[in-house]
């Protein structure tokens, strides 16, 4: 995320973001050279090069360029674009041409002259020149409360229920928002918002749901009911109520999202404001509301039911009990251990973030349900939130998680003490047939660092993240009109000046989607709405539907429900492999996108009805595929070759998937995600961001096992990993004792060396 000082002074820009607006000479030049040619003579170019070239080596000109807001890197491209203008040009203004040819012929001419004409040529290159105070004040980010006046004009009571997870704490908060006379409640997934909205209407309160791509009236005739839950994106500052709950809070310094959730604490215009979520957050809460003059109660909860950390980790899924549920972070381990359960004879849900909402539920309901003989579930963190889950024991399958860091490199870490216990946290939920919960991990290396980390404190939550409104790009664009999109947002958060408590939000995707569609022709409020559309950039097929909605949105042609059927082939089948599964989520992913934009641009994507029915036909495809998951991965193993097996790793917090598959050795496509390996034992035991216990880099971790015969035998179900772990550890022990029954080539080299010593 990008940050900027709060000081309280004026930020020196960073002017490697000043994209200079390139100038051709003007029309009808002839004339102009005409009159400066008769004045004086026609320019000996030559000459003119010579004093140009003495003009920008003069200190003096350096001096009065930088007073003007033109550092060295500006001066230098204001320059060679300034010579090349008069080089170029077949004729320039009479007055500059005058200036010229005096600096070339006239003792009393001299070089400094030049410079009101190049410093007018600096400011057409670089409009920002002459309005750079004027950005400075729209980009200025320290004061968020003034932003919201009609919160301002009352008086709001703040109530903080502050606790774990299973605690009660937004059961609370819930029925103080069902008592009122009218009320929202801003969530962080749709899949929270559609609970509270059931909940509502099933208590006889009318509610209605607004989410990105959908809003339900409770009344048929589409009237707006007092109660409202919503994804907390979509909530109005500007409607009063009663009562707002504001769930999660703690997402209040989300890298991405850490501004929804600023902008409904500190725009809500409710009487009184329930905030739920982490004591983390409490601190931070208190603190913005002090600057805005409103009190904060803190209400804390303790968990409702027991939760233990067992002593003894799992370490044979031969240990499996009914209610146990394995967490993943990675699809690919989810890929592994269904099958490995399956290969047990016990029927196993599986939950990931891809899954679409109405799948993730059937998932839930299947597992929950006390009838139905799966008892089993195996899941990423996307557990973490928005399912109720009847869980007795919650099983770590790994305690490192992949990430990638800024520079886009993929890296293991381990799993913050915040994420750690929101999903322990899932064991024993208070009401279910569990009255206490437990938590372990796989293996016994990984529960000792389990311990520590849910022995650990939260860290307080520091920041709130901020984002630039449409209002303020547009008025930057007023200053800036040739300056591309993703160029307008680089110089806003470059300029931008926040308070201490504050940081901007990551706008890597925006920019994304923004260069994506940089050579459309679209209005600046129709391209910033298309760039905020919610889609993940690692699913080219959801991106390339992005550019042909942009595409023929430009050419104001209506996106039918016809043009959507033939570019995604509807109707589809039930996948056969993990591959076309994968697939079918893209294509969930593109109704989810085509609805979002429909409640944007309703006349453009008209058809919103009939893609909400093939989206619900879609997710019931895909509920087959998920429920035959295990025939799928043996279906892909199959159809992949032998030895194309990779470690896929995919960072499953972002609730999406990379769908691109990567090439075999044979040059075709293997399904992505369907190379199903075993994670090496070396990478779940691994400690630091790069480097494993074992000792092996990351990048010796991709290929750990590729083509192996190890790796063949856990894909034909002959090893297991239990067995491959104490293959390892015997192995381990034979070459500490000096047994090398299978060494490694150094080992070789080594004893080589020792018989050619004994040799001579």
């Amino acid at each position: 995320s990008s940050s900027a000082s709060g000081d309280g002074g004026s930020r020196a820009p960073d002017t490697s973001l000043f994209v200079p607006v390139p100038l051709k000479p003007g029309p009808g030049g002839a004339a102009a050279e005409d009159v400066g040619a008769e004045l004086t003579r026609p320019l000996d170019k030559g000459e003119v090069l010579k004093h140009l070239n003495k003009f920008y080596k003069r200190k003096e000109i350096q001096r009065l360029g930088a007073e003007n807001g033109l550092d060295a890197r500006l001066f230098h491209q204001a320059f060679i674009s300034f010579r090349k203008y008069i080089m170029e040009s077949s004729s320039v203004s009479a007055d500059l041409h005058i200036i010229l040819n005096d600096i070339c012929f006239c003792p009393t001419g001299h070089v400094d002259d030049l410079f009101p004409f190049f410093l007018r040529h600096a400011k057409q290159i670089f409009p920002m020149l002459d309005c750079m105070d004027d950005l400075r004040k729209i980009s200025d980010l320290r004061l968020p409360p003034n932003w919201y006046p009609d919160a301002r004009a009352i008086q709001r009571k703040i109530i903080f229920h502050a606790g774990p997870t299973n605690s009660g704490k937004t059961y609370h908060a819930i029925q103080r928002f069902l008592s009122a006379k009218s009320g929202i409640y801003c969530g962080p997934l749709k899949l929270l918002a559609h609970e509270i909205f059931q909940k509502t209407n099933d208590a006889n309160v009318p509610c209605d749901l607004v989410t990105g791509e959908e809003r339900v009236y409770a009344s048929e005739d589409a009237r707006q009911a007092p109660h409202i839950a919503c994804t907390i994106e979509m909530c109005s500052t500007n409607t009063p109520y009663e009562v707002a709950v504001i769930d999660e809070i703690q997402m209040i310094r989300d890298p991405a999202r850490g501004w929804a959730w600023t902008r409904a604490l500190l725009g809500l215009c409710a009487e009184e404001i329930h905030v739920c979520g982490e004591a983390a957050a409490v601190d931070l809460v208190t603190e913005l509301m002090y600057t805005t003059g409103e009190e904060v109660e803190v209400r804390n909860y303790k968990r409702l039911t027991p939760l233990t950390v067992l002593d003894y980790a799992l370490e044979s899924l031969d240990n499996l009990r009914p209610g146990d549920c394995i967490v993943c972070f990675s699809k690919n381990d989810i890929y592994s251990v269904s099958r490995q359960i399956e290969a047990r004879g016990l029927e196993c849900a599986v939950i990931y973030g891809s899954l679409p909402p109405g799948t993730k539920l059937e998932q839930a309901k299947k597992f929950n349900d006390p009838d139905d003989p799966c008892k089993i579930l195996v899941a990423t963190d996307a557990i973490g939130m928005g399912l109720n889950l009847c869980i007795r024991r919650i099983i770590f399958n790994s305690i490192v998680k992949p990430t990638v860091n800024e520079k886009g490199e993929k890296e293991i870490d381990s799993i913050p003490t915040s994420q750690a216990l929101q999903i322990a946290g899932r064991a024993g939920r208070f009401g279910s047939s569990f009255t206490q919960g437990e938590v372990t991990a796989m293996h016994h290396e990984d529960l000792v660092q389990l311990k520590e980390i849910l022995s650990e404190t939260v860290p307080p939550v520091k920041a709130a993240g901020l984002h630039p409104t449409p209002e303020q790009i547009e008025m930057f664009a007023y200053h800036l009109p040739d300056a591309t999109l993703s160029n307008l947002i680089d110089i806003f958060v470059s300029l931008s000046q926040v308070d201490g408590m504050y940081f901007v939000c990551n706008i890597d995707d925006f920019k994304f989607l923004a260069d994506m569609i940089q050579h459309i022709p679209l209005n600046l409020r129709s391209r910033y709405v298309f760039c905020t559309a919610p889609l993940n950039r690692k699913e080219p097929f959801v991106c390339t539907t992005l550019l042909k909605f942009a595409r023929q949105f430009s050419r104001n042609e209506p996106l039918t429900f016809d043009w959507l059927c033939r570019h995604t082939k509807w109707p589809l089948s039930a996948p056969k492999n993990i591959k076309e599964l994968v697939h079918l989520e893209a294509v969930h992913d593109v109704f989810d996108l085509y609805l979002w934009l429909s409640y944007r641009f309703m006349d453009m994507f008209p058809d919103a009805a009939l893609v909400r029915d093939i989206q619900k036909k879609l997710d019931d495809i895909i509920q087959i595929g998920v429920r035959n998951i295990t025939k799928l991965i043996r279906a892909s193993q199959s159809a992949a070759a032998p030895g194309a097996a990779e470690v896929v790793s995919e960072d499953s917090s972002t609730a999406k998937r990379d769908a691109r598959a990567p090439s075999d050795r044979h040059g075709a496509k293997s399904p992505g995600a369907l190379s199903i390996a075993v994670e090496a034992p070396a990478l779940r035991r691994a400690r630091s961001p790069r480097v494993s216990r074992s000792g092996m880099r990351q990048e010796d971790l991709k290929s750990y096992g590729r083509g192996s015969l190890a790796n063949r035998l856990l894909r034909e179900g002959l090893l297991t990993q239990e067995m491959l772990r104490q293959l390892e550890s015997e192995w381990q022990d034979q070459h500490r004792n000096g047994r090398y029954g299978f060494g490694s080539k150094r080992d070789d080299q080594h004893s080589s060396k020792e018989t050619g010593k004994k040799r001579k």
